[in-house]
């Protein structure tokens, strides 16, 4: 009698085990197991949009969604900088998936807080494959050698060109890995005669390229910043940073570049937005742009009566001189990770599996507009080759690392010094190097006033901490 209980038990745990899974760790089967996933994300109706109704419909109802929004968190009331404010809500809710972006990524993973998925990878022999080069090492990189998240889709640009106007004014096409220094020699073959309006430049972007900002987009492109965040020392009197400063007001008194008075398209039709746009319609040899270019010179061509199509041609870049086979410019706005307090991580892993999986990228290479990192899907946009986008090396780029240190007035008060400064070198009533030695000296003593205010105010409610949010462009660096 006692045999055939056991025996029962016995077989009652085998069926346990085959039916429902009974075993935990990686790679875990969760079909007949319904769970809910707590998902962090900024907005829930789009999260559904992107992920979770697709992944339903390949999956069944068994993984139910539970959407934790980040929005509001720029404007909380406590004085809390955005990141102590995603911190605590983190702390709070206890999403099973968090999404992350390249800077808090890399700090979640060095606080331990991210689970890592090369078990789950190597027990499934899961495919990483036909993801964009470089971007596993990239994310590695960032994980210590580990893999912790793993991202859809990326956003990066290209040099962009018109091959009628380089073909009429006998000019070398441009090629794959150009700099910001040949694209500003390239620019200065072309004529600068005649109305602004009217006129052909060597380069032109969406709205005026100041000097200031020409010197942010080549600054970037080569990973410097202002500020060590480390340190908090400002660091603009170098060598790199002379010959940044050095090529944008070069290519600002040549006139090769469209910067008109006044401040661009600011309101109106679609048609008047187009027509703001010199590269758009065809007055602008050059410019740097991502895919949605393509879209907006399609929807010219059927919006405008009179718009004159013209071959375009696409190369990678811009680049930094020092390293021309990567680029700082694909960047990942949307890392997805299993977080380690997580009770549901095999059905996480299910989740991060789909989004970054072939059929996946199959169905939205088709209705969106992103880049996905699994390549093959969308070659191509009305037949023009996407691989520029795919030819560099992705870089992670640490111009936004420890934003959140730096005061709130800082980057306006270092905008007010550059721009001065900037002016006098252009008027010539000042050398470059001695416009640089007064920014770095007038814009250390604004960063250490700012940073004893900030400490003496730290925890008062209302503080702003507008600087402090991921979509500040204040820029921090990197020699």
């Amino acid at each position: 009698m006692r045999g055939k209980t056991w025996q029962k038990i016995a077989l009652l745990a085998v069926s346990c085990m085959l039916v429902a899974g009974c075993t935990s760790g990686p790679g875990k089967k969760t079909e007949d197991t319904k769970s809910t996933l707590k998902v962090l994300f900024n907005d829930e109706s789009w999260f559904y949009q992107q992920y979770g109704d697709l992944f339903t419909m390949k999956n069944g109802e068994n993984i139910e969604f539970e959407v934790v929004s980040t929005q509001g968190l720029y404007n909380n009331s406590e004085g809390k900088t955005y990141e102590e404010a995603f911190d605590e809500l983190v702390d709070k809710e206890k999403p099973d998936v968090l999404m992350l972006g390249t800077s808090n990524f890399e700090k979640y993973v060095g606080d331990g807080k991210l689970v890592e998925l090369d078990p789950y990878i190597e027990k499934e022999k899961y495919n990483l494959e036909g993801i964009y080069p470089g971007l596993i090492d990239m994310l590695k990189e960032m994980g210590g050698n580990k893999l912790y998240g793993l991202s859809p889709s990326f956003y990066g640009n290209a040099v962009f060109y018109n091959k009628d106007l380089f073909n009429k004014y006998g000019v070398d096409l441009p090629h794959d890995g150009m700099s910001w220094q040949d694209i500003i020699d390239l620019a200065r073959r072309f004529p600068t005669e005649g109305d602004e309006k009217t006129r052909v430049y060597g380069y032109g972007d969406n709205y005026p390229t100041s000097m200031d900002s020409l010197i942010s987009m080549i600054s970037s492109s080569e990973g410097l910043t202002y500020v060590k965040p480390d340190t908090m020392k400002v660091t603009v009197d170098t060598d790199s940073w002379k010959r940044v400063f050095q090529l944008a007001i070069d290519a600002e008194k040549s006139g090769v570049v469209y910067n008109p008075d006044g401040d661009g398209f600011s309101g109106g039709s679609m048609e008047e937005y187009y027509q703001s746009q010199p590269f758009l319609m065809g007055r602008a040899a050059m410019t740097v742009g991502y895919p949605y270019m393509l879209q907006n010179m399609k929807d010219a061509k059927e919006r405008l009566k009179d718009y004159k199509p013209f071959e375009i041609g696409i190369v990678s870049g811009p680049v930094d001189p020092s390293d021309p086979t990567s680029t700082y410019n694909a960047n990942l706005s949307e890392i997805f990770a299993i977080n380690a307090t997580s009770p549901n991580k095999d059905a996480a892993w299910e989740f991060i599996k789909f989004i970054n999986g072939e059929d996946y990228a199959r169905v939205k290479s088709r209705s969106g507009g992103d880049l996905m990192t699994r390549m093959g899907f969308k070659k191509d946009f009305e037949g023009q080759s996407l691989d520029p986008f795919y030819a560099l090396k992705p870089k992670a780029s640490k111009i936004y690392d420890n934003m959140e240190k730096l005061p709130d007035t800082f980057y306006g008060e270092y905008n007010t010094i550059l721009t001065r400064e900037l002016g006098l070198v252009k008027d010539n009533k000042k050398t470059l190097d001695e416009a640089l030695k007064t920014i770095q000296a007038e814009a250390q003593t604004a960063l250490d006033k700012g940073l004893k205010d900030k400490e003496a105010n730290k925890g008062k409610e209302g503080t702003s901490t507008d600087s402090a949010s991921g979509d500040s462009e204040v820029i921090v660096t990197h020699n």
